[in-house]
């Protein structure tokens, strides 16, 4: 959340201001890849997704023991909504008419991986919570690699090239005459997930034709929550001491990357499709990370550090909320704007930056201090 709420802007400031090879190469990863690939800026939304998984065995699991399945269900449903609305609304609600509406983004997938794999959570133990990820993975894979789809591309520069729009009736009419069908494709534009996207999901979608959060993509994707729980529920184990938690975790974590990667080879690892693939590979940093933190923050007792990460991790959804709804950047620049930035120079950008994640971090601790946790 960090990263996403100004951190991410951070990277870019001090490349700008610094331009040399070490911080063009981590300025490289606060992007998105094109496609293909894997940057860390990619790692963020899944990093959360599994999170989410880990946090279910915690709450979800005090909630089962407490008040049963009945009363714990409708908990969760009541807050996969509240979460699914929200996203509704951070996009624009209906706004701009139902034509307009995005119903599938980046919350809406959060409140939809968090419905599923909770639902699943209350009625499977830990083997049965592995083989439900490993099903949706395979089926996912077998889904794109082996359904025929029709021979064309639907990404915004091939249809430009062919005079079309995305949402016209002749881009409708072009894509439905085509009669070659094609297997085992993953082009941008062309495959399976995102044809269905543009046939099947209704409203705006964010690239056009088909969303980068659209409906077959969600499989994996509670696939990646479902991993989060695994590793929740290794934490959570009071028979296994914390150092071979540690252990298991990152064995975990390194087998699943290089698992990834290798299958990345027939079913490459992109985020936008969010390949089986990538939930391994996104999965396996995440457990490492896991790894880390908990050596360090539960071990080792190192926590003094942690601070400004614990005032955002207890209202996470809040400040995401704000930052997309408020505009900080534009706050930042009324304070160091204009003849200010100029007299920085080429630090300039790198200055706003800093302003806007101190401005994030005041009201997290605002809210911290005063013990206001906003939650769904």
């Amino acid at each position: 959340m960090f990263w996403i709420v100004g951190g991410e802007e951070l990277i870019h400031g001090i490349y700008k201001a610094w331009p040399n090879g070490l911080f063009g190469v981590l300025d490289r990863q606060m992007d998105h890849k094109p496609w293909a690939g894997v940057a860390c800026y990619d790692l963020i939304f899944p990093l959360f997704v599994f999170i989410v998984g880990v946090s279910i065995v915690f709450s979800l699991g005090k909630s089962l023991a407490t008040h049963g399945k009945g009363p714990s269900l409708r908990r969760v449903i009541f807050r996969s909504l509240a979460l699914y609305v929200w996203g509704l609304l951070v996009y624009g609600g209906i706004s701009g008419g139902l034509d307009h509406v995005r119903w599938l983004g980046v919350l809406q997938r959060i409140a939809l991986c968090y419905l599923f794999t909770s639902i699943l959570f209350c009625f499977f133990r830990w083997r049965g919570l592995a083989a439900s990820a490993t099903v949706l993975l395979l089926s996912y894979w077998a889904l794109l690699t082996f359904v025929p789809i029709r021979d064309f591309n639907l990404e915004k520069s091939h249809l430009e090239a062919l005079g079309l729009t995305p949402g016209s009736t002749e881009t409708r009419a072009r894509f439905e005459a085509v009669t070659t069908r094609v297997t085992g494709r993953f082009e941008d534009g062309l495959n399976l997930t995102q044809h269905l996207d543009y046939q099947y999901l209704p409203g705006r979608k964010w690239d056009g034709a088909y969303d980068p959060e659209g409906l077959l993509s969600t499989l994996p994707a509670i696939g990646t929550c479902l991993l989060g729980v695994l590793a929740g529920l290794l934490l959570q184990s009071t028979g296994i001491p914390a150092q071979k938690k540690v252990v298991f975790l990152s064995i975990a974590g390194i087998a699943s990357v290089l698992i990834g990667f290798a299958w990345g080879f027939q079913f490459p690892v992109i985020k936008k499709l969010w390949t089986s693939s990538y939930v391994l590979v996104a999965g396996g940093y995440s457990a490492l990370l896991l790894a880390v933190f908990y050596q360090v923050v539960e071990i080792w007792r190192l926590r003094a550090w942690t601070t400004p990460f614990v005032w955002i991790g207890m209202n996470p959804i809040t400040i995401y909320l704000l930052f997309h709804l408020l505009e900080f950047d534009k706050f930042a620049q009324l304070v160091v704007g204009g003849p200010v930035k100029a007299a920085f120079g080429a630090a300039g950008n790198l200055l706003v930056s800093v302003v806007v994640v101190a401005m994030t971090l005041s009201i997290v601790k605002f809210l911290y201090v005063r013990k206001i946790f906003i939650r769904l």
